[in-house]
């Protein structure tokens, strides 16, 4: 009786975490795959154990009381010790179990970040990983992810961000396209030329380096078309609908078969950065640092991909 006792509390520790991260009970129970009641009596038999109110609640919000603020508090450090002993007496520390909920980019999802994926599924075979693709920014919480693998977003100081590599960029057009305008030489003659803008990273002008000054060009560009995926991008560059800056890894075998034409390859985008993120958190599940382990390993050594700059 005094194990469940003890496990009970734990799952109302949990439950009660889960209320206060995600702000409502009605979130909690989706997150928890429950019923609401279910949270709701929960709370109710912790708040009983404690003696205390812990949540104040009206139609519109829910407010931590200073109980709740405190048993929050402690709560967290009793389930960061819960998971630690689970992975630690549960389990081979080599052998991790559970799901890995992951949010990574459309086209880096669906295309090179597969190969190391199933490395990782195949290394532990107890594990199961929840995949999700979607390019916007990760709520951690509301949107109960463990991880996601972010392409040239800005580093939230909120949070862990692991730098992995880097993706180079190329500027391409087709010889179809090219046919029609002056030759370009130099970066001033790309703003003559229409453009695909991919506009997550551009849209009415392009920074080039060149790798010697520190400073880049500027080049002012007229975009026929303004798009939000990669795949649209290099299809309609593909087509001679315009220029386009794509990551290196999606065209490089287009320009080796002449369908497109690498530009200017001494002047070139900034490379994107790869970052693994995660929240920040006092214990980290034995599948998240595995995880995280294979992405350093192999993150890399992907075709179009290099490591990143020391010191960034």
């Amino acid at each position: 009786m005094n194990k469940k006792e003890r496990i009970d509390r734990v799952e109302l520790m949990r439950t009660f975490v889960r209320i206060v991260e995600t702000g409502s009970l009605s979130a909690a129970a989706r997150q928890l795959a429950t019923t609401q009641a279910t949270v709701s009596r929960r709370l109710q038999s912790l708040e009983t154990i404690l003696g205390v109110r812990l949540l104040l609640r009206t139609t519109h919000a829910t407010k931590l009381t200073d109980d709740g603020e405190r048993c929050y508090q402690h709560a967290r450090r009793v389930i960061d010790s819960w998971l630690a002993l689970e992975d630690e007496v549960g389990q081979s520390e080599d052998e991790p179990v559970g799901t890995l909920r992951v949010r990574a980019p459309h086209a880096f999802g669906q295309d090179q970040l597969l190969t190391p994926l199933a490395r990782f599924l195949d290394r532990y075979p107890q594990l199961t990983v929840e995949w999700m693709l979607n390019d916007k920014s990760v709520d951690f919480l509301s949107d109960n992810i463990d991880c996601a693998i972010r392409v040239g977003a800005d580093v939230d100081p909120a949070t862990v961000s692991v730098h992995l590599a880097e993706v180079p960029r190329y500027i391409v057009a087709s010889p179809q396209l090219l046919e029609r305008f002056p030759p370009v030489t130099k970066p001033e003659d790309l703003s003559a030329l229409p453009w695909v803008a991919l506009n997550t990273f551009y849209s009415r002008h392009i920074e080039l380096y060149d790798g010697i000054a520190a400073q880049p060009v500027r080049v002012a560009i007229s975009a026929r078309l303004s798009t939000d995926s990669l795949y649209v991008t290099r299809s309609m560059a593909l087509i001679g609908q315009g220029v386009a800056a794509v990551s290196a890894w999606t065209v490089e075998e287009d320009i080796r078969e002449g369908r497109l034409v690498h530009l200017l390859p001494h002047w070139q985008p900034a490379p994107l950065p790869v970052h693994l993120v995660y929240p920040w958190s006092r214990y980290y599940p034995a599948r998240l640092r595995r995880f995280l382990e294979i992405m350093r390993e192999v993150m890399p050594q992907i075709a179009g991909m290099r490591p990143p700059v020391r010191g960034q």
